[in-house]
């Protein structure tokens, strides 16, 4: 299959498209490279330089490669931004993938697989969090993916856009010679792992008074590998399936402190950490129940442990201390 990766030059979009390529698909990076790097992009995949929401670049790509399905990776990410600037959010994640969806069904290419995520649930009403949970994010970049939800369940009734959204957790580790390099970095584990390679002299924890067992925030981190697995599962299945919605963790809760002493154990450093005031938008708890994608398309993670997890960040920041960059 001819498969367009939009923001296949980043952390997850990289990764999927490289397991897109192992899988014997033909696949199109489209970046604009503003937070993803060419260096991470398949040798074997063809790339495009351009933005989602530039409607012509858009097109020319879906016509000229012969596009049959895309997977939209390409989006904003930092929640504590999007409280402060939500206006781009919503321009870059919810605007600019409405572009993309309008030219897939102008050029009648209805197999989508969207990149969602937890933050569609804001405060969970129970943990695990389940698919028909309410949604009701508490910060603007869980809204801008939330509005595109909404926009796929129409086109699918109105259209009969086949789609699958995967809202997932908090993606973390490497896979081989790919691993997570932003710029600035905000994620808890690259940070902490930068404290360990000299980079920054201590991490933060954002709020220590949080109704968990330390205080500290609790999150289900899902590996690199995992996620792209799913990714392609999902894919496949909209050969037979025309809507899917899962949720992607490995249903495992690790709280912030739990991070960061896992990494002191496997780094060797002793990562001084600093109590810093609660970041606005954050949930105390957000941990997935996956059951459903795991009953329905058979997915297991196979990397589910934070040591694996944290292990596999460790070595390749080790060998890429400047990240992509020489």
């Amino acid at each position: 299959m001819k498969v367009l990766v939009t923001g296949g030059a980043g952390y997850i979009g990289s990764v999927v498209a490289h397991e897109l390529v192992k899988s014997g698909h033909r696949v199109v990076v489209y970046d604009n490279l503003s937070h993803g790097y060419r260096a991470a992009v398949p040798n074997q995949a063809e790339f495009v330089q351009a933005d989602v929401g530039d409607r012509s670049a858009i097109t020319k790509a879906l016509r000229d490669h012969k596009i049959e399905a895309v997977m939209h990776f390409a989006a904003m990410i930092e929640v504590g931004e999007s409280m402060r600037v939500p206006e781009r959010y919503f321009q870059n994640n919810t605007a600019a993938t409405l572009t993309l969806l309008e030219a897939m069904i102008a050029h009648r290419i209805d197999r989508f697989v969207f990149s969602s995520t937890a933050a569609l649930y804001g405060e969970p009403e129970h943990t695990p969090i389940r698919e028909s949970d309410t949604l009701k994010p508490t910060n603007a970049y869980g809204e801008s993916k939330l509005l595109v939800e909404r926009m796929l369940d129409w086109f699918h009734r109105i259209h009969g856009f086949r789609y699958a959204t995967l809202r997932y957790f908090n993606a973390a580790g490497a896979a081989g010679e790919l691993g997570e390099s932003h710029e600035p970095e905000s994620h808890l584990i690259p940070l902490v792992l930068q404290v360990a390679l000299g980079k920054r002299q201590s991490v933060s924890i954002f709020g220590s008074d949080y109704a968990t067992p330390d205080g500290t925030c609790v999150r289900d981190y899902i590996h690199l590998l995992d996620l792209a697995q799913a990714h392609l599962l999902a894919l496949n299945a909209l050969s037979e399936r025309d809507k899917l919605i899962f949720n992607l963790g490995n249903g495992l809760g690790f709280s912030v402190r739990q991070v960061i002493e896992t990494a002191r154990k496997i780094t060797g450093h002793p990562i001084p950490a600093i109590e810093s005031p609660r970041r606005s938008g954050d949930p105390a708890v957000l941990v997935a129940s996956s059951e459903k994608i795991r009953s329905e398309l058979n997915w297991q993670p196979r990397h589910a442990g934070l040591e694996d997890i944290i292990g596999s960040a460790w070595e390749w920041h080790r060998k890429h201390p400047n990240g992509y960059k020489k």
